[in-house]
């Protein structure tokens, strides 16, 4: 029998309220894991056909995280950010997603400057998966057509992040929302 969303979403509540550090982000990441398999719910969340956006799968009222599918039309090429206090856990479901994580080789002593070297880069194809801890700096970069099931430990719209802008060195406090978003026109030339 195919591990369903809401046995999932039992799972990880049950993982989060035993271990709200990386024990229970790294029980989350593997029932993520297991959740990939079951292609039943990945098609009807992740289909080609369906509309661009970001859906909200599941909520959990008590803990806040979120269960999301990400579905886009275009590729995107994220600026390096981070999801500031929280954390971001990504399953590809379809296509796939590269991954570069960075590191600040600065000193952070400038209000608004910082400069980032890269710590590692890896892919995520179907089935894989993928974690940030609070305060990972990363960036996404995936194709056309790419879907993937992310779980948030909160509203990251809700959550002040850094971006960062690799041209001239600088660093912005901005929402999660306006990262994709600045990827998005970066991808198209804008």
């Amino acid at each position: 029998m195919a591990y369903t969303l809401e046995q999932f979403c039992a799972d990880c509540h049950d993982a989060l309220a035993k271990d709200r550090g990386n024990g229970g982000r790294e029980a989350v990441r593997r029932n993520l894991e297991r959740l990939l398999q079951n292609r039943e719910l990945v098609e009807k969340e992740c289909a080609p056909d369906r509309p661009r956006g970001t859906y909200t799968l599941y909520h959990d009222p008590e803990l806040d995280f979120h269960v999301l599918a990400h579905c886009f039309d275009k590729g995107t090429v994220s600026p390096p950010h981070d999801h500031g206090n929280s954390w971001a856990i990504y399953g590809q479901a379809r296509h796939h997603t590269d991954m570069t994580v960075w590191r600040r080789t600065d000193e952070s002593k400038r209000p608004g400057h910082a400069e980032l070297a890269v710590k590692g880069k890896y892919r995520l194809n179907v089935g894989d998966v993928g974690i940030f801890h609070p305060g990972d700096i990363h960036s996404i970069d995936f194709p056309d057509g790419a879907r993937f099931i992310r779980v948030t430990g909160t509203d990251l719209d809700h959550v002040d992040q850094a971006v960062y802008n690799l041209k001239d060195n600088t660093v912005k406090i901005a929402s999660a929302a306006a990262a994709i978003d600045a990827g998005s026109r970066a991808r198209a030339g804008a």
